[in-house]
């Protein structure tokens, strides 16, 4: 029988329960994947937390890679036997198999292993959205970006050292900042010494920045609106430490008639077409070796509550898989 990950109520890592699911025949515009591996990423513990809410009792987990073991009528852009991957479909990537809309599956190209693949799909496409996209960076601008050790920030230093972007990047500790700068960060800010504000300030001449990164949330604001230069973009991904609060838009007039946006992956991967053609330019990315997959643990699917643990508790590096 097919396993998944399963929540019956939001919590800690204690509340994943590894169970026995049914997977049934994919329906028109569907498909059905054996998973061969899952990737585990922060906005995981948003929905198992409660953070995002979710209907109960839910599924976790967006990001997989596997094979098609069936289509549903209407579906002929992916066969059984291919290997596909996916990052913006439904919860329930924490499991062995599972059907899934078709259009959100891209077809894996020789050279992207699968466990590549699901280490890199959903950070990787993050950073292409945020570097090809919220703010399209063309090569000679200074960016700040938060926890550059971090799985999407490992890809960020790479992606940006490709463009020819000089990246500020803050990190918890030595090691980190290490190995930071060995994926392409041109300067590290380790945040639990020093003062991130004054470090960039510095780093700039006391220009700032055209645009800050942040995936933190609670813990870099409003600092990292004093890093921007004036009419710079605050760009807030994500909530590791927790949202950023409410506050009046006069404070991006104080400091400097700034600009700050909120954007998702889903939101610029809505449609097939854009997907493919992002997932296009991060496997191309891949396959020149200018971007590589760091996978620094993998957990098996029963054990994904080892895997939050780790996660939470600022363990890891770069991407962390699950295996079926």
């Amino acid at each position: 029988m097919p396993h998944a990950i399963r929540i019956h109520a939001t919590g800690g890592p204690e509340v994943m329960q590894f169970e026995e699911v049914a997977v049934g025949d994919p329906g028109p515009g569907q498909a059905r994947v054996r998973h061969t591996a899952v990737g585990v990423n922060y906005i995981d513990t948003y929905h198992r937390g409660g953070l995002y809410p979710l209907p109960m009792p839910s599924g976790l987990g967006n990001e997989a890679a596997g094979v098609v073991e069936a289509v549903g009528s209407g579906v002929d852009w992916i066969s059984v036997g291919d290997r596909v991957g996916s990052c913006t479909g439904p919860l329930g990537a924490y499991s062995t198999a599972r059907v899934v809309p078709a259009d959100r599956l891209v077809k894996l190209p020789d050279g992207v292993d699968d466990r590549t693949a699901a280490a890199t799909m959903l950070k990787g496409l993050t950073v292409q959205y945020l570097l090809r996209q919220t703010v399209p960076l063309k090569g000679g601008e200074t960016i700040l970006f938060h926890a550059a050790a971090g799985g999407v920030g490992l890809i960020a230093c790479q992606w940006a050292r490709a463009l020819g972007v000089t990246m500020i990047g803050t990190v918890g500790s030595d090691e980190k900042a290490a190995l930071a700068r060995e994926h392409g960060c041109t300067h590290t800010i380790v945040y639990t010494r020093e003062n991130f504000v004054e470090r960039v300030k510095e780093l700039t001449g006391g220009k700032g920045v055209p645009v800050v990164y942040d995936g933190i949330g609670k813990d870099t604001f409003p600092a990292s609106l004093d890093c921007l230069a004036p009419r710079g973009m605050f760009v807030s991904y994500g909530n590791a430490s927790g949202p950023v609060a409410a506050f009046n838009l006069g404070l991006l007039a104080q400091k400097g008639s700034l600009y700050a946006t909120r954007p998702t992956l889903v939101t610029y991967a809505a449609d097939q077409a854009s997907l493919n053609a992002m997932a296009s330019e991060l496997f191309a990315m891949i396959k020149s070796g200018k971007i590589k997959a760091d996978i620094n643990q993998t957990f098996a699917l029963k054990d994904a509550a080892a895997a939050h643990r780790a996660l939470q508790g600022r363990q890891t590096t770069g991407a962390t898989l699950l295996l079926p």
